[in-house]
């Protein structure tokens, strides 16, 4: 495969293959590529309490809307011909949906007609089964679909592909280094021998290290681990809140969240996402009318955003926040799972991004399955309100621990990115992904894509719009051995389709020209190409040519002057 000179080889990509062994040097690269110049890192500065500016949010032309609505339509028409007849028909592939031998049918034909006559047909984009360390490159297994992907087939090879797929953002899974070398170290310290296997048993002191150590990076007094970042919000919630509590909600907040909110109790009120006037009458109008059936004041009212929005990858306007938090008497919480380790000149999130201080922030989390290529999520708040819920939540009492070997690689992480050791390295990596992140989308935006988000922001979504495009961008990139993510409704709007480019220090500059060159082959093919200049902030014309791109943008995205900031 090659693309204007450039082959699959010159960037150390393995082919397919079955079971090629690599050499420690070959593994090393393909999981954390090395640095070519250091021209191609950027040192993110803190905002000083400055507040960002609203994005500019640029929007297709009016007949790709239709269109997108169109293919829904017949989408929609078309599977409900196809269930009409196929329920008479053909009964036993239906079996299912309908009632047989007096037993209610599995689903109703409703609830499940977007899994069935839409997810499905192109369910080869998603979830597909992957081995290895997902570094730089990941290697995706290789399936052979069925009957419209009703089931696939193995032939037992693999594919190594360029990995813009998965939340490594710092680059720290690999399975070698200080990380790995620490994790196995922690089996030997903290395991015991029962019967052949090792277990952990209870609560030992790198739990509290952990939590010493994620405290002091946050900025807060105390911190507590969690084995799940997903049960972190779930359960946090339950024990802070009741139902004479009331939630204000963003609206793009994640479903962890709204299940915690609903387990709760308390009543819920969203506002739109990022409207900071929006927010403040709805937080008037909730002190004035205060709960619905008593008009009894709100017991505590819990403002509740995250840093860095996963699917937008917008960011919370944590100045104003607060000021809005500090005059109407409210608690912030603020959900740190995308940012925390990859924003901020020393990755300690959004609050050391806009500059303010930790303390104003009245519960801090996040999660180690990100940056810090862990698993499990964190709480961080005052001593005081961590020594309560310490006693009423109950992911501590009935959960399992967080095993030792996740704590090492956790604590390992933390350090190298203070410095503490490996000196330089963390600070290297945190200005790659700042480079990397700022590249790819400025130069997306040249090339004429629709891309939302903030500069800084590791996630990058990129507008595919029309449901036809989603997997035709997944499948052609993949035939080009790069791995990415395509994400659609209930996830997003209905006619707002995208892809995810996931950003991460492993990947070298070199890696973004070349899937930048894809990107541009693949954008014209698809009409992807579809900005009208609106987010075009030097003035220049809204698609530049692929080499001009790759030769201007590396020093243009170093100049704020080029972001709406």
């Amino acid at each position: 495969m090659s693309t204007n000179g450039s082959t699959v080889s010159d960037y150390k990509y393995v082919p397919l293959i079955k079971h090629e062994p690599l050499s420690d040097e070959q593994q090393k690269e393909n999981e954390f590529g090395e640095l070519t110049s250091d021209a191609y890192r950027f040192k993110v500065h803190s905002r000083e309490g400055k507040p960002i500016r609203k994005p500019v949010i640029d929007t297709p032309p009016y007949y790709i809307s239709l269109v997108t609505y169109l293919n829904y339509l017949i989408l929609i028409i078309l599977g409900h011909i196809h269930d009409f007849l196929g329920m008479r028909l053909q009964r036993n592939k239906h079996l299912d949906i309908l009632e047989h031998d007096g037993m209610a049918p599995w689903f109703s034909n409703f609830d499940s007609f977007f899994a069935r006559r839409m997810k499905m047909r192109i369910d080869d984009c998603f979830s597909r089964p992957t081995t290895g360390v997902p570094g730089r490159f990941i290697r995706c297994i290789t399936r052979i679909s069925h009957n419209l992907n009703e089931y696939f087939t193995y032939p037992g090879t693999t594919s190594m592909c360029l990995n813009l797929s998965s939340y490594n953002y710092l680059g720290f899974a690999q399975s070698k280094g200080q990380c790995t070398d620490a994790a196995l170290e922690s089996v030997d310290k903290y395991g015991i021998h029962t019967g052949g296997s090792r277990t952990q048993i209870g609560t030992t002191d790198l739990h509290r290290l952990t939590e010493e150590l994620v405290a002091d990076f946050v900025g807060k007094e105390d911190a507590m681990v969690f084995s799940m970042g997903y049960g972190t919000n779930a359960n946090f919630f339950n024990a802070f809140l009741d139902r004479k509590c009331l939630v204000i909600s963003d609206e793009l907040n994640h479903t962890s969240i709204r299940t915690g909110v609903r387990l709760s109790g308390a009543a819920v009120r969203t506002f739109k996402h990022g409207d900071m006037e929006g927010l403040e009458k709805l937080i008037r109008d909730q002190i004035v009318l205060g709960q619905p059936k008593t008009n009894r004041p709100w017991k505590k009212i819990l403002i509740c955003v995250e840093g860095l929005f996963s699917m937008e990858g917008t960011m919370c306007n944590l100045p104003e926040l607060i000021a809005l938090k500090k005059k109407y008497k409210c608690y912030l919480f603020v959900d740190e799972a995308h940012s925390i380790g990859a924003i901020g000149p020393t990755g300690r999130g959004v609050c050391e991004y806009f500059g303010v201080n930790p303390h104003d922030v009245d519960i801090l989390m996040g999660t180690f399955t990100k940056s810090f290529g862990a698993a499990g999520g964190y709480i961080a708040t005052d001593k005081w309100v961590m020594d309560r819920l310490r006693l009423d939540l109950t992911t501590t009492s009935y959960a399992e621990p967080t095993p030792a070997p996740v704590l090492a690689q956790i604590v390992s992480s933390l350090r190298t990115i203070k410095g503490d050791i490996c000196p330089g390295e963390g600070r290297e990596r945190l200005e790659r992904i700042a480079f990397n992140s700022r590249y790819l989308r400025l130069a997306l935006l040249r090339l004429g894509f629709i891309v939302y988000g903030i500069p800084d922001s590791p996630v990058i979504p990129m507008l595919l719009y029309c449901p036809s495009k989603m997997p035709a961008f997944s499948r052609m990139m993949l035939q080009r051995k790069i791995a990415v993510v395509v994400v659609a409704y209930p996830a997003t709007p209905l006619i707002e389709s995208r892809v995810r480019f996931c950003m991460s220090a492993s990947i070298t500059k070199e890696d973004i020209d070349y899937l930048l060159r894809h990107v541009d082959e693949v954008g014209e093919k698809l009409n992807l190409k579809l900005n009208s200049g609106k987010s075009s902030i030097d003035g220049k014309a809204p698609r530049w040519d692929i080499e001009e791109v790759i030769r201007r943008t590396p020093e243009d995205c170093k100049d704020d002057k080029y972001f709406v900031l």
